[in-house]
């Protein structure tokens, strides 16, 4: 029983392509992976280097068309295991089959360039969450990592205009610190940071302030918790306890309902006691051991999740 709403699997398999695949490989997650820890569904990513495809003389939009082929190749081969999922409707289905679902996302939305009807074709393509910037300055605003307080450009506004009609997730992770109040005072359903954790237990700018948690709360958002040591403790490891804490410490300030999972699996390094998505049973237990209570480990692996997934897929 889990929902994940961030990993970067995909991008593994597009530089290991022809050597590795979604069935079975060494890195954090596979199929295989998935059914040891009872997932009830994937958000991949389609992750994208712009400065990386820039040394390469490769078009970013393309590089994520490529992605999405290998993406869509991997599941058809899976089909019995686990399928795509752009809907509740076709969680719910998958769901009640038996099946994994597996949701496409995009990680920096800068490949769509100026061009707003790219957004349309991503969705048409089957993307149902996008994060806004990555870690360098795009087309659609600033990230966190930039270093100045700069928010979303106009075209930027735009954009999750855009993604609320199409009903595609808005994702925060990455950005700056203003472009999260430009996303929040500029729309109206909830919206995510998919792999984020709390600044004021571990100050890093890619972590989300007390507000800015109380804000995703009580728009209905949810917080996808990220394994990445430098975002848990700063330090070399990641430990259950660890996450843990960034867990009941949101919760204190955003209320249950908005913690869920953001792993960052496949895009993070350092040492894991997590090993990989199969080793899920080692959060259940800490968050057993820290009081909470079964209906809440519920709502954190995946209820809210779903509720997140019914509240703004179309």
């Amino acid at each position: 029983m889990l929902i994940d709403f961030h990993c970067d699997t995909i991008m593994q398999l597009y530089n290991h392509r022809g050597n590795e695949n979604l069935r079975s490989n060494p890195f954090h997650i596979d199929i295989e992976k998935l059914q040891k820890a009872k997932s009830f569904a994937q958000f991949f990513a389609l992750f994208i280097d712009m400065e990386e495809c820039k040394d390469l003389s490769k078009k970013p939009y393309q590089v994520a068309l490529e992605m999405g082929e290998i993406f869509k190749k991997e599941i058809n081969e899976n089909k019995e295991i686990i399928a795509y999922a752009g809907s509740i409707n076709d969680y719910l289905a998958n769901k009640n089959n038996g099946k994994i679902s597996a949701f496409l996302t995009v990680e920096e939305g800068g490949i769509i360039g100026n061009d707003i009807e790219k957004l349309n074709e991503l969705c048409k393509l089957g993307v149902r969450l996008i994060t806004l910037t990555w870690n360098y300055e795009n087309s659609i605003g600033i990230p966190a990592a930039d270093g100045r307080n700069l928010g979303l450009k106009p075209f930027g506004f735009e954009v999750i205009k855009t993604m609320e009609n199409l009903g595609v997730i808005i994702d925060v992770s990455h950005l700056s610190d203003k472009g999260f109040y430009d996303v929040y005072e500029n729309t109206s359903k909830p919206f995510v940071a998919s792999h984020s954790n709390s600044r004021s237990i571990c100050n890093h700018p890619r972590n989300l302030t007390d507000d800015m948690i109380r804000k995703i709360g009580e728009r209905g958002g949810v917080i996808g918790i990220n394994y990445c040591p430098a975002f848990i403790s700063q330090k070399a490891i990641t430990t259950v306890e660890g996450i843990v804490q960034h867990m009941k410490y949101i919760r204190n300030i955003g209320g249950l309902d908005v913690l869920a999972l953001g792993s960052d699996y496949d895009g993070i390094s350092g040492t894991l006691e997590m090993k990989d998505v199969s080793y899920n049973y080692l959060l259940i237990q800490e968050l057993e051991k820290k009081g909470f209570k079964i209906g809440d480990i519920e709502k954190i692996l995946f209820k809210n999740g779903e509720r997140l997934i019914k509240d703004v897929l179309k």
